[in-house]
């Protein structure tokens, strides 16, 4: 490591490349112009490489400057928060903001958050269920700090991480006084009123190829939903309909006897479930526990 190198280099030269121009650059810093020009050429010369080419429409990242931004921000994000936890009293202190699918909101993830509070009381916890592109749009924009849940499709992680808790089936429920729950088949199921996950659902590719390895089309009746809500109160007031759901999402009605799951081969929806984080981001000591606690949970 260079020690000429200060944090003023790497604060100027991140703030730089997101501003696109020295001039608005140094006016979020509160520098003048030649200041912060100056402490770019600095930056070059310490590096030993161009890191922005200049001219009057802006500043560009050459490649290397593409390279070094990413370690850069990294170096003064991990700064900010080493400070902000010790300023904040403890190592925990702090703010964890956690995204949440379904099949972990109400099954893994409440006893997790509790875990967690135990060893860092004063740490503010919030939770934010979703789908799962819209939790890992909100996790690469830095909104959240992590998400729970099931991996998605490879265009759906790009520039984030998984790391895997467990394994989860999808599984068909209905009301415990359907003839259906007596079924046995994918085929026999095709008269039914079916609650079918959507296109952008998580499980979709999943339940659609067990329909194709059975050799079935896709249900002409069928309503495509994400909410749990309104799945319930449906097969609640239509003890006709069949819904097809990760186990997470129902297990505590399964428990209750409120939905029983019919018994079906569906061993190939098995999915990962576990921990998706941004590849290009130190996480933070509360985030680091916190999934350690869920690793724990889930052995």
């Amino acid at each position: 490591m260079d020690r000429r190198i200060k944090f003023r280099h790497l604060d100027a030269f991140s703030a730089i490349a997101r501003a696109g121009s020295l001039k608005r650059a140094a006016e979020q810093l509160h520098l003048t112009q030649p200041a912060i020009s100056k402490t770019l050429k600095e930056l070059e010369e310490i590096a030993g490489a161009r890191l922005m080419d200049r001219d009057r429409a802006g500043v560009r990242l050459t490649p290397a400057g593409d390279v070094f931004l990413q370690f850069a921000e990294q170096s003064t994000n991990a700064l900010r928060h080493g400070l902000r936890s010790v300023r904040g009293g403890g190592e925990m202190s702090g703010h964890l903001r956690i995204g949440a699918l379904p099949s972990v909101a109400g099954a893994l993830l409440p006893t997790a958050v509790a875990r967690f509070l135990e060893d860092a009381p004063d740490t503010l916890v919030e939770v934010q269920e979703g789908q799962h592109h819209d939790l890992t749009a909100q996790l690469r924009s830095g909104t959240l700090d992590l998400v729970v849940g099931r991996l998605g499709r490879p265009d759906t992680m790009v520039g984030l991480t998984f790391r895997q808790l467990y394994t989860e089936p999808v599984i068909v429920v209905t009301s415990p006084d359907n003839p259906a729950a007596a079924l046995t088949s994918l085929g026999d199921l095709l008269p039914c009123l079916v609650l079918y996950p959507p296109k952008q659902s998580a499980i979709r590719p999943l339940v659609a190829r067990a329909m194709i390895s059975a050799g079935l089309p896709l249900f002409e009746t069928r309503i495509e939903t994400t909410s749990a809500a309104f799945a319930r109160a449906f097969l609640a007031e239509h003890p006709n309909a069949v819904w097809f759901i990760s186990r997470g999402v129902v297990q505590a009605d399964l428990d209750t006897g409120t939905l029983v799951a019919l018994d079906l081969a569906l061993d190939q929806t098995a999915g990962a479930v576990g921990v998706m984080s941004r590849a290009d981001e130190i996480t933070t000591s509360a985030a680091r526990v916190f999934s350690k606690v869920l690793t724990e949970l889930s052995a």
